[in-house]
């Protein structure tokens, strides 16, 4: 089984579309203008949060009144809208196959609303998004390329990952931010970002042990795959007070995450590691080196299953509704494990 690693890919030709695609609001390299519709929300914007435009990728969106179609084409909005009272009309499932693809910690948010999903993260139904004709298209935690952006800007106007990070990249502040400018509430998403923080700050003085001690997160997948700082779940690490091991740079690059040879697992003897789907692991975990740390020897790991436990989703599905449920469930885990030190 691949690990957690979003893709977006298999581009549909443009004659495709040709033709069916309706355009729903002027569109240019630069900005697009989005227009109302139909409410599918409990959402009350700031009478002034419009227009507001949004820089990304590929130029800029402009959107000059309430979006109120929206299809989530990047793999975890749906959450930062559900915290803002917005139901999307369609959701992307990246994995966990729940209905809506919205998770356990965010099912109550939805009511008696049954957004439909328009596949999995492994190619974009442009002919889907097309027929639900939404308004607005955000695709911020994503990897569109410029092909598919062109695409789906003729479709409705579309907010695409920003080019200050590497795809798949944004933070989930960010993110939550973005989102609550789009739906005219930047100042409940606010909100909403200062009350996650604030519990990681208490975390952080609850747990003096975490900072300053190493920790990573990785799974077997290619040898070892593990996730860097410009990864969701590297910038979980540190924002608990962690630091990456020395070297995991040179592995990741400028990406999320890269492949770590079994004769380098030197480099995961850390403080705590916590392990996603270990069981699907071909022979010794992490190989004849790594069952020879100290980081497996003295037990200071944690396992997660990332398929059949929400909190293994959770920690790879990082948002500002699944990061509460994912404190209380693995702080506990990864204090005891530091224990063993």
């Amino acid at each position: 089984m691949k690990p957690l690693i979003p893709w977006l890919g298999s581009l549909v030709l443009l004659v495709l579309l040709a033709g069916c695609v309706p355009v729903t609001a002027p569109v240019s390299n630069s900005s697009t203008t989005v227009e109302p519709a139909t409410a599918i929300t409990d959402a009350q914007p700031s009478a002034s949060a419009f227009p507001v435009t949004i820089e990304h990728k590929f130029g800029r969106t402009e959107i000059t009144a309430l979006p109120v179609r929206i299809v989530t084409v990047g793999l975890t909005e749906q959450d930062a809208l559900l915290a803002l009272g917005v139901v999307p009309v369609a959701t992307t499932e990246w994995f966990g196959k729940y209905p809506s693809a919205i998770w356990p910690w965010a099912q109550d948010k939805l009511g008696d609303a049954k957004p439909e999903v328009l596949g999995d993260a492994t190619t974009i139904n442009f002919e889907k998004i097309a027929a639900l004709k939404p308004d607005l298209i955000l695709a911020l935690y994503s990897g569109v390329t410029q092909e598919q952006y062109a695409i789906l800007t003729k479709i409705a106007p579309t907010v695409a990952q920003p080019k200050e990070y590497v795809d798949y990249g944004i933070p989930w502040q960010e993110l939550t931010h973005k989102v609550g400018q789009v739906v005219g509430q930047v100042e409940k998403a606010d909100a909403l970002i200062a009350g996650v923080e604030a519990r990681f700050a208490q975390v952080r003085a609850e747990h003096p042990e975490f900072v300053g001690a190493s920790a990573v997160v990785a799974t077997p997948y290619e040898g070892i795959w593990v996730y860097g700082a410009e990864d969701v779940r590297g910038r979980l690490l540190t924002t608990l007070g962690f630091t990456l091991p020395e070297g995991i740079n040179e592995i990741t690059g400028t990406e999320f995450g890269g492949n770590l040879s079994l004769e380098r697992a030197d480099l995961l003897n850390v403080d705590v590691i916590i392990w996603l789907d270990a069981e699907e692991a071909k022979g010794p975990l992490g190989g004849p080196l790594y069952a020879s740390l100290d980081v497996h020897t003295k037990g200071r790991e944690v396992f997660l299953n990332s398929y059949t436990d929400p909190l293994g989703g959770a920690t790879s599905f990082v948002s500002v509704l699944s990061l509460p449920f994912l404190l209380d469930g693995l702080v506990p885990q990864m204090a005891t494990a530091m224990e063993r030190r």
